[in-house]
């Protein structure tokens, strides 16, 4: 016999939504206009560049002594009152993130790794909404099915510039660093 599938769980409310989350025993949850909605498991391939890229944008961050810091996921980034998003990896700019919050302030950088429950929306709604925030300069969608970024920069409020990456460096001013392609896709046979 079949099961009726959950109803849906909605918060309209940040803290009660965040409140939820301190009582699931496991998962990882985003909020999309109020709906909660559960994060699929990610593949080895995701979880491999995911690190890669995280760890790129720390050591040109470190390199650079920039006054930002990078963070893989698990930080989230909220979008007006309804909209709680846990990208893959993202840059923080200004003062330092409080040892106990669950937010980041000031994106700077924001980053998708993309996976074929997510690519609508990480290329869709997501790219509008993060562009929402004034602190968002660059968001970056990385591909898990061949070497690839595309890029979307802000040129100005209402503008953004689009390029696709296979390979050489990608520049993120703000904050002032580049990451490598090849970096990223070391070790996987993608092409």
């Amino acid at each position: 016999m079949l099961k009726p599938e959950p109803s849906p769980v909605r918060f309209d409310d940040r803290t009660a939504f965040r409140a939820w989350l301190d009582q699931q025993p496991i998962g990882r949850w985003e909020r999309h206009d109020g709906l909660v909605v559960a994060m699929a498991p990610e593949r080895a391939i995701h979880a491999r560049i995911k690190a890669r890229v995280w760890k790129a944008l720390d050591d040109a961050i470190r390199a650079a002594r920039l006054p930002c810091e990078a963070f893989m996921d698990g930080m989230t980034v909220e979008v007006g009152d309804d909209k709680d998003y846990e990208p893959d990896a993202l840059v923080n700019c200004g003062e330092p993130v409080a040892n106990d919050s669950v937010a980041v302030p000031n994106p700077i950088v924001i980053v998708e790794v993309t996976s074929p429950s997510t690519e609508y929306v990480d290329t869709g709604s997501k790219l509008e909404d993060y562009f929402t925030l004034p602190s968002v300069q660059d968001y970056l969608l990385v591909s898990t099915k061949k070497r690839q970024i595309i890029h979307h920069s802000r040129l100005e409020p209402g503008k953004l510039l689009t390029r696709i990456f296979r390979r050489g460096p990608v520049e993120l001013a703000p904050p002032g660093v580049s990451i490598q392609i090849a970096e990223l896709y070391e070790g996987t046979d993608l092409v």
